[in-house]
């Protein structure tokens, strides 16, 4: 067992019914071993979600943790950019939204740890991962490219190298000095590279020029895959997992591309064969020796999915939902989503953009958009929640009140671990004990499958069965097993607070729920928050669960006077799409958006009326770009969601929008989803103005 500090014990609800608010944990102690962080001696199962500060305005940035937090996140983690700092050589840029310091002390008032994720190479779907222009080698250089580069041999242990990440880790320190965690501060770790799969030897140089440079953190990471060619040496950094939905870096313009599949089926296998391989490439399903060791923390868990120009992913809420489902009941006792909260690139100090395009010296396979990173994430570019924000908040709250029980059992998979594709043969389920309790988890639901309804099934564990089941189509469920005086239930724990236990009925799973005093309810009907249904024990829906324990009750957005909108400009002529250096579809240049259709918006809010309200444009075409003031300030590549910009970040006084709309081409070579308007043309179907949580 390494010692190690600890991360936090308290509740990161802000709101109702909170436990232990107020008490900051920071610098206390921690170990780990092969299940969990241990706390005090007490065990824990965090919930992290991937924020990237620097694609957020400094301004928004305590509201956005606020919400985060009220999500039932207990630990955010944040990549710092190399070249969001350093754009040009010795040059450093700590201020605005770029301001690492300012965005710890927020956490640290808001008593949220935080994981840096430091590079150097970081990606993030950033202009050359995050290395700076003036570092790359130029040579061969695309066009349109600027020259320069070192004679150096990028993440490696080249001395030449090493000396240029030792500036940078400094800067960071200067930034992070007196708010690590044995000061009280927020920050708990930090993650070295990204998806490196050399030798550990140069993950081990950067944590020596780390330490050396003053940090003092309570633990290390890297990203477990894909495998290494050399490990590190056991405990020095802890390895952290994910598992996509879909992946715009899917060479593939086909609906189900890929094998990402397999992170919707129960398994002990920790890892993912499916990210990154347009860098990666095919990988095998191994692990670097020792891994298995270390407790299975995830760190990229698909909270959503960004859109490439070329491939356009839509995820559904019950994909995230399902993915959770499934890494929690395979032992995982560290959720981390990549992303929780999206954001906007910020601008460059160069006139370069920092989006990866396929025509950047590093990351050169797809083509982001300049702006938008909304990833489709629980909390969206503007803060805005998108349906899996209230879906996966009672399995957070569930991992936090259970922490202590669920942490140590060991994951058993009764199931079949090895499936196909939509293999509907079966149901996928399985099960997490310790002696004589334990959790039955459930996952009849895989992406773009239809699985069918499993009628008669017999769940059996610690003792207990559970027969006679029908799980509908599509059901994601944990149940308890003498749990806290429940034998077991047919619904699903939720929270536990001031002596109430408090569960959420399971959509077309009749609640029956078996005391360990032999009392026994049947077809329970939920009865919210105010009765209970038996003893000490509260029935919610869906949807109250959800909501439990928010004071707003996740009213719905109000939708506000439309703008006025008039077409200034009809569409020029269709561009040639070509295939770029990744051989997929590039997006348009600047010179094909000068062919675009224009539309004036005028805007029916002044300055003052525009706090928390968002635009929200449904349009037929392939993509759009939003300018103010000559400016650009939002972009979209149309895939079945509405156009969104937040109208508080105009400038004031801001009146008048332009809107810019290029056609969709009929066999363009993309992928664009069931969701998405695959009409030939362009057209504005509606604008309207709504009002964000």
């Amino acid at each position: 067992m390494k010692l190690l500090t600890k991360i936090f014990v308290t509740s990161s609800l802000a709101l109702l019914s909170t436990v232990g608010a107020g008490a900051s944990d920071f610098g206390k102690p921690v170990t780990w071993d092969r299940h969990s962080l241990v706390i005090d001696g007490r065990r824990v199962c965090p919930v992290m979600g991937e924020v990237h500060y620097s694609r957020i305005p400094a301004e928004e940035w305590a509201n956005e943790v606020r919400k985060i937090k009220e999500g039932g996140v207990t630990m955010i983690a944040t990549y710092v950019f190399w070249n969001h700092v350093e754009e040009q050589e010795g040059i450093f840029n700590w201020s605005g939204q770029r301001n690492l310091r300012r965005f710890l002390e927020v956490c640290k008032q808001q008593e949220m740890p935080v994981i840096i994720r430091v590079g150097p190479f970081c990606h993030g779907e950033v202009r050359n991962g995050g290395i700076p222009d003036w570092l790359w080698n130029p040579s061969p250089s695309l066009p349109g490219e600027e020259g320069g580069g070192k004679p150096v041999k990028l993440r490696s242990t080249d001395p030449r190298f090493l000396a240029y990440v030792e500036k940078l880790y400094r800067q960071i320190f200067t930034q992070v000095q007196g708010l690590q965690w044995k000061d009280g501060g927020p920050l708990i770790a930090c993650q070295f590279d990204n998806e490196y799969r050399g030798s550990g030897d140069y993950l081990m140089a950067l944590k020596k020029i780390a330490l050396q440079i003053g940090f003092d953190l309570p633990f290390y990471t890297r990203t477990g895959w894909p495998e290494l060619s050399k490990p590190v040496p056991f405990g020095e950094m802890v390895p952290l997992y994910g598992d996509y939905a879909d992946g715009f870096w899917e060479k593939s313009t086909g609906e189900s591309a890929g094998n990402y599949y397999k992170a919707f089926n129960f398994k002990a296998f920790r890892s993912s064969t499916a990210i990154g391989t347009d860098i990666l490439g095919e990988q095998r399903e191994t692990v670097t020796k020792g891994d298995q060791d270390y407790p299975y923390f995830t760190c990229e868990l698909g909270g959503g999915m960004a859109t490439a120009y070329h491939r356009r992913p839509y995820i559904y809420p019950e994909d995230c939902y399902s993915l959770a489902i499934v890494k929690l009941g395979s032992g995982s006792n560290l959720l981390g989503y990549y992303m929780y909260h999206g954001g906007t690139n910020p601008r460059s100090t160069t006139g370069i953009t920092l989006n990866e395009t396929q025509r950047t010296l590093g990351t050169a396979n797809n083509d982001l958009p300049v702006m938008t990173y909304d990833f489709q994430a629980p909390l969206g570019e503007f803060g805005q929640p998108y349906p899996q924000y209230y879906m996966l908040r009672p399995l957070h709250l569930f991992m936090h009140d259970w922490a202590e029980t669920l942490a140590p059992m060991e994951a058993t998979f009764p199931a079949q671990q090895d499936l196909k594709k939509g293999d509907d043969a079966e149901l996928r389920w399985a099960v997490r004990y310790k002696d004589d309790s334990g959790f039955i988890f459930i996952n009849n639901y895989e992406r773009l499958q239809n699985l069918s309804a499993k009628k008669n099934v017999e769940l059996a564990a610690c003792g207990v069965v559970l027969s006679r089941l029908n799980i509908p189509s599509g059901c994601m469920a944990v149940f308890p097993v003498n749990i806290d005086g429940i034998r077991y239930a047919t619904a699903q724990l939720v929270a536990k607070r001031d002596g109430n236990i408090y569960m959420m009925q399971v959509d077309g799973v009749p609640t029956t729920i078996c005391m360990q005093n032999g009392k026994t309810l049947k077809n329970v009907k939920p009865r919210g928050t105010t009765k209970p249904v038996v003893g000490n024990v509260y029935l919610l829906t869906r949807q109250e669960a959800g909501h439990l324990f928010l004071s707003n009750g996740g009213d719905c957005p109000q939708e506000y006077a439309a703008p006025v909108v008039s077409k200034v400009k009809e569409a020029g002529p269709l561009r040639t799409i070509v295939k770029g250096k990744a051989k997929v579809a590039e997006a348009p240049s600047e010179d094909d958006w000068q062919q675009a259709a224009v539309y004036r918006i005028e805007l029916p809010l002044s300055s003052q009326e525009a706090g928390g309200k968002l635009l929200s444009i449904a349009y037929q075409g392939d993509c759009a770009r939003l300018y103010a003031n000559g400016h650009l300030v939002a972009d979209n590549f149309q895939y079945g969601r509405p156009f969104l910009y937040g109208l508080w970040r105009l400038p004031k006084g801001t009146k008048e929008l332009e809107l810019r709309i290029l056609p969709l081409q009929a066999s363009a070579p993309i992928y664009l989803p069931r969701e998405a308007d695959k009409t030939p043309g362009e057209s504005i179907k509606s604008i309207t103005i709504t009002k964000t949580l």
